[in-house]
């Protein structure tokens, strides 16, 4: 809510990100971020964001508060550590889905090992006068020879990746 809210009133004022950044003394990438919900701005900020957009920090909030709590910071405070909760649980979901999908690759990557080792490349005992078996078996073996040379690398990279996943902070 807060970020379209942010978005609706700059451009009803007429203003581009740039502009509004200026204003703000921030840069042009902060209020990217603020539009998109990939970050909110601190309780001082969001007052004097509120003041340059010509409006109260409730509106931009989404939610009516009490006028004489209005300009409260721990009222705000607490809003702003809402949405903050909110982000981070998306980021940890997002983070979680990398995870796992890493996780897969590794998986795909070994059973794809297993399966190898297991057929023994038995395409390479066809008879290869046979047209379709000779095309079939270039393609079988054309795949091996590519998933053997580069899954390692995808493999170590998925890896690192996962573990990456389970840095704090």
């Amino acid at each position: 809510m807060l970020s379209k809210n942010i978005k609706t009133l700059r451009k009803a004022k007429g203003l581009s990100q740039e502009e509004l950044a200026i204003k703000l003394n921030v840069v042009r990438q902060t209020i990217s971020k603020w539009e998109q919900d990939l970050s909110v701005p601190d309780a001082s900020m969001l007052i004097r964001l509120a003041e340059e957009l010509d409006t109260s920090v409730s509106t931009l909030l989404g939610e009516e508060i009490a006028d004489n709590k209005s300009n409260d910071l721990n009222v705000l405070s607490e809003k702003l550590e809402v949405i903050n909760l909110k982000l981070a649980k998306r980021n940890e979901t997002k983070i979680k889905v990398i995870r796992y999908s890493l996780m897969g690759i590794c998986v795909f990557i070994v059973l794809g090992f297993i399966v190898i080792a297991l057929t023994s490349n038995e395409f390479m005992t066809w008879d290869y006068n046979d047209p379709e078996l000779a095309v079939a078996g270039t393609i079988l073996h054309g795949i091996s020879w590519v998933f053997v040379r580069v899954a390692p690398i995808i493999f170590v990279i998925a890896i690192i990746g996962t573990i990456l996943t389970y840095r704090k902070g």
